[in-house]
Parts: structure tokens; sequence; C-alpha cells
């Protein structure tokens, strides 16, 4: 599958497989691949015990050769066909601020939308203008017919991002995940291609 293409259940496996991440951009920032030489950025910044403790899968301590690997998925995952990563990137000062992407489900025509920012670029608005590009890129190129995202019930600023970006609340999934210890509460988010696409109408 090339970026111009939209997923379809009736598609073979080959011919969903993109083969070249595109370059988003937006007012402030960059969403391009990550390549190895951001490996010491990404293990800087989500190495932070902050940003471990309100995501899945970001290990704590975040050792050295992590970053290189999950690198090195991402580009196999997307030739897949099975996710995406954008390296989050300031336009003006070309620094690494943090991750999103897209886990794919090919067969049912949606996505699980994930991101990290790092902590010293909190409170800029950085994730809901990534966020919001990447939705547009997953619904109008990718043709997506739904997107979905969750966040720890203790993490509500993850939910406004959700919230402005236009995702509908969906509900709460009780003691659902396991993190360090605990059973974390997963407050659920989605959006439909038909509610986006009326949102993009409702803005002119």
């Amino acid at each position: 599958m090339t970026p111009s293409t939209s997923l379809h259940p009736s598609e073979t496996r080959d011919e969903r497989c993109m083969t070249q991440q595109p370059i988003l951009q937006t007012q402030r920032l960059v969403l391009r691949p990550f390549n190895l030489a951001d490996a010491p950025d990404v293990q800087r910044l989500a190495g932070a015990r902050e940003i471990a403790a309100n995501t899945a899968h970001i290990p704590h301590p975040y050792e050295d050769g992590v970053a290189e690997v999950w690198i090195e998925q991402n580009a196999v995952s997307f030739q897949e066909g099975k996710s995406l990563a954008f390296a989050i990137v300031e336009r003006q000062s070309s620094r690494l601020c943090g991750a999103i992407g897209f886990g794919i489900s090919i067969v049912n025509v949606h996505a699980e939308l994930g991101y990290w920012i790092g902590k010293p670029y909190w409170g800029q608005g950085y994730c809901t203008e990534a966020a919001r590009t990447i939705l547009e890129y997953g619904f109008a190129t990718l043709g997506l017919n739904r997107i979905c995202s969750n966040h720890f019930a203790r993490n509500p600023a993850s939910g406004r991002v959700m919230e402005k970006i236009g995702m509908t609340y969906e509900g709460c999934l009780r003691q659902h995940f396991w993190k360090w210890g605990k059973f974390e509460d997963l407050k659920q988010y989605g959006i439909l291609n038909r509610e986006w696409q009326m949102q993009q109408e409702n803005r002119f």
C-alpha cells in the first residue's frame, strides 16, 4: 500500500503493504519516520519515569539499545502494514520532542492512536497539533473507517487531547491493564471517518 492508497478489506496483503512512510507537516512540527540517529533522544525523553508511567509498553529504566531495536522494529512493522510511528520534531529547531503513530488493523479498517511527548515539551500543545494531523492522514489518505485511543484514568491530560481532536468518549474499561503492580482503568475514545468528515465540513 502506498501512502496515497486507502485501506480496504478486499485488498490482498501485498497490495496493502506500505512502501514509503510520508513526512507530514504542521504549523510548528514535522512528523517524519524515525531513524537510528534519533535513538539517543528517544532514550533520553522516553526514559523519563513520567513517560513510562503513563504509557502501556515503554520500559523504565530505559536501557541502552532499546531505542535502536524499537526504531528498527518500526520500519519492519510499517512495511508489513501493521503500524506506523512518526517522530514529532520541532520545525524551527529540528529537535525531537515525542512520538505518535497508529497500530493498524487492516481487516477491520481501523487503527489505534498512541503518542508521547517528552517532558521538556509539555504544555505547548504539540501533542494535539500532531494528533490532529495524523488523524487527517488516517482518514483522508489511508481511508480508515475508525480511529480509537485510550488512556489511564489517572492521566486526564491525555483524554483532553482526544477530545480536542474530535474523539468521543466511549466508556471506561475497569481494571483493564496491569501496570507496575496495580490494575489500571482505561478510558476509551473513538471517532469514525464520517464523523471526522462532518467535523471538517462544519469548520468552514
